[in-house]
């Protein structure tokens, strides 16, 4: 698969960089479609809680994101949500866009990610940030789907797995 290139200047080095799009080429994501995104806290920092005996605890960022993925659906009226988990430094989900609607998967990450930022700064955590992008994937099937579904349920057990990988290996 190939990605577009982005070219961008950094405003501390003003030199020209190029950023791959994490995006299919040509691909309409306003489109009815199911959807799998996954949203990283910048520089992967743990805000949102804790994995403990394989189940993820959230705190109140935590919190301030699952009622803002359940907000969506409001806000987005014809978008339908699916299975989803928080983790401590990410957020796994699956958007169904309606065929007849206008919307891009785009435009309803951009306001989960906007509306969050902006309440967890207003808790007083003004160094919370997103990783710049968001990582999607179009669910082609229902094998797709279940595998998709399974890896989210699954998520909080491989997490406390690998940790506790990292710690028996020292």
């Amino acid at each position: 698969m190939t990605h577009a290139t982005r070219q961008y200047y950094t405003p501390k080095k003003q030199t020209l960089l190029k950023r791959k799009s994490l995006r299919l080429p040509g691909y309409d994501y306003s489109k009815g479609n199911w959807y799998y995104i996954t949203i990283c806290v910048d520089k992967m920092q743990v805000f949102f809680g804790e994995i403990h005996n394989e189940k993820m605890i959230q705190n109140d960022c935590g919190e301030i994101l699952s009622n803002n993925w359940s907000y969506l659906s409001q806000h987005f009226t014809t978008v339908l949500l699916d299975e989803f988990i928080i983790m401590p430094n990410h957020l796994h989900g699956i958007v169904i866009i309606n065929e007849e609607d206008n919307i891009t998967l785009g435009q309803i990450v951009r306001f989960l990610k906007a509306r969050t930022t902006k309440l967890i700064h207003d808790a007083g955590l003004r160094d919370f940030k997103w990783q710049r992008n968001y990582f999607e994937h179009v669910i082609r099937n229902e094998s797709d789907l279940y595998n998709i579904r399974n890896y989210i349920k699954q998520n909080p057990l491989r997490w406390h797995l690998e940790k506790n990988e990292h710690v028996s290996n020292w």
